[in-house]
């Protein structure tokens, strides 16, 4: 049975992420503030502490850790750059420092995609540069750099997701397919603010399976996660 620290593990995806991997037979360790509280299954141990504040020991005894905690979205992270950087790209210095110590086998890292910035082509492939643009995804490229400076000593898997949509116990209201539903069920009146923005979707279901697929096999290095690419109008209407 892999024993799997998941970081982060009681927000939108993790708290999904956690309960789901439970089910597999995984032994679940959750680390995580909890300013949301906990909605996860009673049989996966909760460690409530600060993402900046972690002693190393903490770390011993894992197969895998999954790092999922992070400002969740770009205003956030503008409101305060030093606590952007000190969760991001400090912590995960000291994070790959501890796997390293307690010979933590796997590290996975959510990232991404917004990393890319604005780009031309029509397929923004793992081959293209990166040109972040705001505090989010300058920090998560910069966490992403610390840990490919790790890769002969722990295998690394860093996942650069779209924007996740769908149903969870911790829901997020502010991404834009989660919104929609939102609005069109209660207000009866969808905001789309312009429409001709792209978004790139992916349902959290599938971003858990991946999660799954990189703990299982042995694979490492960075990879998109997505599946559709639509306007913002398109999103709408669909709704």
């Amino acid at each position: 049975m892999k024993k799997i620290l998941i970081i982060g593990g009681a927000g939108y995806v993790g708290s999904e992420l956690c309960n789901f991997l439970l089910k597999r037979k995984y032994k679940v360790t959750c680390l995580d503030n909890f300013w949301f509280k906990s909605k996860l299954n009673k049989n996966i141990k909760l460690i409530k502490k600060d993402i900046r504040s972690l002693e190393y020991s903490e770390f011993k005894n894992y197969d895998i850790v999954i790092n999922l905690a992070y400002l969740s979205n770009d205003p956030l992270c503008e409101i305060n750059a030093r606590d952007t950087w000190e969760i991001g790209p400090l912590s995960t210095y000291h994070i790959m420092e501890a796997c390293i110590k307690y010979k933590v086998k796997k590290f996975i890292f959510a990232s991404s995609g917004s990393i890319y910035g604005l780009k031309k082509e029509k397929k923004v492939t793992e081959k293209l540069g990166l040109d972040p643009i705001t505090d989010y995804n300058k920090s998560k490229m910069i966490c992403e750099k610390v840990m490919e400076s790790y890769k002969d000593k722990i295998k690394i898997v860093i996942l650069r997701p779209a924007t996740i949509c769908g149903d969870s116990s911790r829901l997020r209201l502010d991404v834009v397919l989660n919104l929609f539903c939102y609005q069109a069920y209660f207000n009866k009146k969808i905001n789309i603010l312009g429409g001709k923005q792209i978004r790139p979707l992916l349902h959290i279901k599938d971003m858990i399976n991946c999660y799954e697929f990189f703990i299982k096999k042995n694979i490492t290095g960075t990879f998109n996660v997505g599946f559709e690419n639509l306007s913002v109008k398109k999103i709408a209407q669909s709704v």
